[in-house]
């Protein structure tokens, strides 16, 4: 079994990455590679030193797989369209309003996001403040990532779908037909995306979204094969 990490959803919480990164490098297997699920901007405080980390440690040769989120790819969106409401959300909003966070994102990028500002302005200043590298990295970033044993990828897979012809929309958005299928997908699906209070293991999946996005901690996942350890301060704790 060769040994690989997972991160779930950052969403601007450097802290959090800073000390999930320790506790990886704390452990036997420090040198292997690492996911990350997706999700590095909205809701937390620091989205902006999060794609800086995630950009060096991959610059530096790091063996490190950044995975597209939902958020970050409606980023990219809000740079093209300030207006723009994704279908896939369960009701009309903007990635500005509180409940998607991107307004948290702007203000680490140093925009005035304060109450009263128009759209319009808040964008104009959105497409000076986000460097042309963090844009084009998002839009580069896989959507999916596959080992021997694991597939990763942000939200998960459509079933009956072969993973070639899998539609963007269902591997950053999905949820109840993916969530609620019981079947083997031949090798563990790795994913974030729906928060829980901890990540958990299923028998065909592993969810890393533990909710860093509402405050929780980021636990990695070392994982051999099915098995998965989550790694904190106490070393190991199997699934």
């Amino acid at each position: 079994m060769t040994p690989i990490f997972a991160i779930g959803d950052i969403h601007g919480q450097i802290d959090q990455l800073h000390a999930a990164l320790e506790a990886i490098a704390t452990d036997d297997h420090a040198d292997a590679p690492i996911v990350f699920l997706g999700d590095y901007v909205d809701r937390g405080p620091d989205s902006r030193a999060v794609i800086d980390l995630l950009m060096q440690g991959q610059a530096e040769g790091k063996p490190w797989t950044c995975l597209m989120g939902n958020h970050d790819r409606f980023l990219l969106r809000f740079l093209d369209n300030p207006r723009y409401m994704d279908p896939a959300v369960s009701r009309p909003l903007l990635w500005t309003d509180p409940p998607l966070g991107g307004a948290r994102t702007l203000a680490s990028y140093g925009v005035d996001v304060s109450e009263g500002r128009e759209l319009r302005d808040i964008h104009a200043d959105a497409l000076e403040a986000i460097p042309q590298a963090h844009r084009d990295w998002i839009a580069t970033l896989p959507r999916y990532h596959e080992t021997e044993e694991q597939i990763f990828v942000h939200a998960g897979l459509r079933p009956g779908v072969l993973l070639n012809y899998q539609k963007e929309d269902d591997l950053v958005w999905i949820r109840a037909p993916f969530l609620d299928w019981q079947g083997d997908w031949g090798r563990l699906v790795v994913h974030g995306h729906t928060a829980l209070d901890v990540p958990q293991l299923y028998p065909n999946r592993l969810n890393m979204d533990g909710g860093a996005g509402y405050g929780r901690p980021l636990y990695p996942a070392l994982l051999l094969g099915r098995e998965a350890f989550l790694l904190g301060p106490m070393g190991r704790v199997r699934l």
